[in-house]
């Protein structure tokens, strides 16, 4: 089987592959301060759970925007797993052209969801990543990656508004009864939710503009969905788009 990891700056998230078929997911808090053990201690149990012993996986494969974090899990993976985990980066086979100026900062979850997105769908083709960031990347009719858009992410914009705000409090991400709230967290939500919604509509029509027609407009990440169920652009909420990338990649390395 193969085991892996999608670290983000506020999660990682864990998959397990028996071939192609996505087995099984955890979601795990992303801390620098924790080391390989201790994350070992936190996933073990959760195979064992599973009934996934740790000579059940025969590969690894990491995507990482958190370079610290990247060292643990290849420190975890090695430890327990008896393995050398492959790395999302320079050096490793993708099957993707790059088209961006500097092909080398093009984060790795931008590079494995085009890679998935190109593997499940074709082009033209945008994916919408909703995470700590929120990022767009065009794959083009050719199957190339073309560039794309970063903006702040929901829980980022919303933290953002309550930290610098004395009275405002924290409110869960959910689409509000109404535009015009009654109360302090109705408004709130219209604001967040549905303003944020806007920012991804009104982006996604300028891309249009910019580049012509998109074939598929796909959205993933831990917001994704409550944004495709209102997003007038978004066709399909993927959840599992970044860990089909990994798979995918790592039958590129001929790891599976």
């Amino acid at each position: 089987m193969l085991l892996a990891f999608d670290i983000g700056n506020s999660h990682i998230v864990v998959g397990g592959f028996d071939g192609q078929k996505l087995a099984f997911e955890f979601k795990l808090d992303s801390r620098v301060g924790r080391t390989a053990d201790e994350y070992a201690a936190i996933l073990l149990p959760l195979l064992e759970h599973e009934k996934r012993p740790i000579n059940t996986f025969t590969h690894a494969i990491i995507a990482s925007v958190v370079p610290a974090m990247t060292v643990r899990v290849q420190e975890l993976v090695r430890k327990y797993f008896r393995s050398e985990a492959l790395v999302v980066g320079p050096g490793l086979k993708t099957g993707l052209v790059i088209r961006a100026t500097d092909p080398a900062s093009v984060g790795a979850d931008r590079v494995v969801n085009a890679v998935a997105a190109k593997a499940l769908f074709g082009g033209p083709c945008l994916v919408v990543d909703f995470g700590t960031a929120t990022s767009f990347d065009l794959i083009n009719a050719q199957g190339e990656y073309e560039g794309g858009v970063i903006a702040p992410g929901p829980m980022a914009s919303l933290e953002s508004l309550v930290q610098h705000t004395a009275k405002l409090p924290r409110i869960d991400l959910m689409w509000p009864k109404t535009i015009i709230g009654k109360t302090t967290q109705a408004a709130m939500q219209s604001g967040v939710v549905v303003g944020y919604t806007a920012l991804v509509d009104g982006l996604i029509e300028r891309i249009r503009a910019e580049v012509g027609e998109l074939k598929y407009v796909l959205a993933t990440g831990p917001d994704g969905k409550l944004f495709c169920e209102h997003s007038a652009q978004v066709q399909q909420f993927i959840p599992d788009l970044t860990l089909q990338g990994l798979r995918i990649i790592a039958e590129l390395n001929r790891c599976v």
